[in-house]
């Protein structure tokens, strides 16, 4: 593969182009100063203005959240998975109806695999402007967000409508839903009390793996975050392995699937059968099956990253009932 073939392949942090009014809350207090930020695939947006950087997704969507200080995202839910791993930042993570079923909160390098089917939001809880990385599961990311009905009230109060086409529409700018598209409709109540309460000490047993504990086991090879056989066990369309300058020899390998690198900390060296750049973290990468590649440290010092690629596994709900105790 060229170095131009390949450079279409990577997206660096320093080109992210965000979009700022993505979903129903941009302009709801409180949430109107995230951008959102789509790598590969559409995702979930609800505006037609988002930027997408790759639009061929290999059987999942990556994309990314950065937030201010003190601005969240709002509560929904999503029918496949969503993974989220902090790349900058202090997260607090919370869940349920209100949000108030619980939380926890997320440092730098913290990988999270919410269950799909409940609630969730998200907020900056540090100092400076933070950013998450996100994987959504399948190609489509399961058709969009479902909002809890709070969410689409005071969004409404703002001026932003969503429409049953899973579009936003901005009546302060003078936008109007077509003829033909009504607004959507928010879940009933009854609808909402069949999602269950999740108790926050199995979410961080089951769900959430430290970044600390990971640089650990992956001290002499890449350690399996998610997959079946893995750390946080689930098939949700994808596995993520995460790899440190101890995980991985400067051989070249191959694989059968799509491989998508996202570096955390460090700079790597990435060369393929035709080329060579560097990888930083914020760097996506998607490396193509097939192709000769290897990944080696560039610098000394700590160096960690993300590896995900696709499986065969269907990416519907990943979740049924909490694991027994």
């Amino acid at each position: 593969m060229t170095g131009d073939a390949m450079d279409a392949r990577i997206v660096r942090y320093g080109d992210l182009q965000p979009c700022r009014t993505a979903f129903i809350d941009a302009h709801t207090p409180g949430s109107d100063q995230k951008e959102n930020f789509t790598i590969i695939g559409a995702g979930v947006t609800e505006s037609p203005h988002q930027h997408v950087h790759i639009r061929e997704t290999p059987g999942f969507n990556i994309g990314a959240a950065g937030q201010p200080p003190n601005c969240r995202n709002s509560l929904h839910y999503h029918t496949t998975a969503e993974v989220f791993f902090v790349l900058k930042g202090r997260w607090r993570f919370f869940w349920g109806r209100r949000g108030t079923d619980g939380e926890f909160i997320a440092e730098e390098g913290d990988i999270f695999n919410i269950p799909t089917g409940i609630f969730r939001g998200f907020e900056n809880v540090g100092t400076d402007y933070g950013m998450i990385m996100s994987i959504l599961g399948g190609d489509d990311a399961g058709g969009g967000v479902t909002w809890a009905p709070q969410v689409i009230e005071e969004a409404r109060d703002h001026g932003l409508v969503l429409g049953e086409n899973g579009v936003v529409y901005d009546t302060e700018i003078g936008e109007t839903l077509p003829h033909n598209v009504g607004p959507m409709a928010p879940l009933t109540e009854a609808q909402c009390a069949a999602i269950p309460e999740v108790p926050v000490e199995r979410v961080v047993r089951d769900y959430v793996a430290r970044y600390l504990d990971l640089l650990a086991l992956a001290a002499e090879r890449p350690a399996k975050v998610i997959g079946p056989d893995a750390l946080l066990r689930d098939r949700p369309g994808f596995e993520v392995d995460f790899l440190t300058r101890g995980s991985i020899g400067p051989e070249m390998y191959v694989s059968d699937r799509h491989e998508i690198i996202m570096p955390v900390r460090g700079h790597w060296t990435f060369a393929w059968d035709g080329g060579a750049t560097v990888l930083n973290p914020g760097d996506t990468a998607a490396v193509p099956p097939g192709l000769k590649r290897a990944l080696m440290p560039a610098m000394t010092g700590e160096a960690s990253l993300y590896r995900i690629r696709n499986t065969d596994d269907p990416a519907g709900p990943t979740w049924t009932g909490w694991k027994e105790a």
